[in-house]
């Protein structure tokens, strides 16, 4: 016969690796260090600045 299993102990320890597997999940999809939060705005702003030098009418204002 078989040891009984403790069926709380199991449970708990079974919630803390899908913690562990989710807390790696996020670390990889939203951690970023800070210079590469700058140089990902930096670039945004220097595309923005591009397009709207390239543009031919805003539509948004009259005439």
């Amino acid at each position: 016969m078989s040891d009984p299993v403790n069926l709380n102990k199991f449970r708990k320890v079974k919630e803390k690796a899908e913690k562990e597997t989710r807390a790696q999940e996020n670390r990889a999809k939203f951690g970023q260090t800070k210079a590469a939060k700058k140089l990902d705005k930096a670039r945004a702003d220097k595309l923005k600045k591009l397009t709207d030098g390239h543009r031919l009418q805003d539509f948004g204002k009259d005439g």
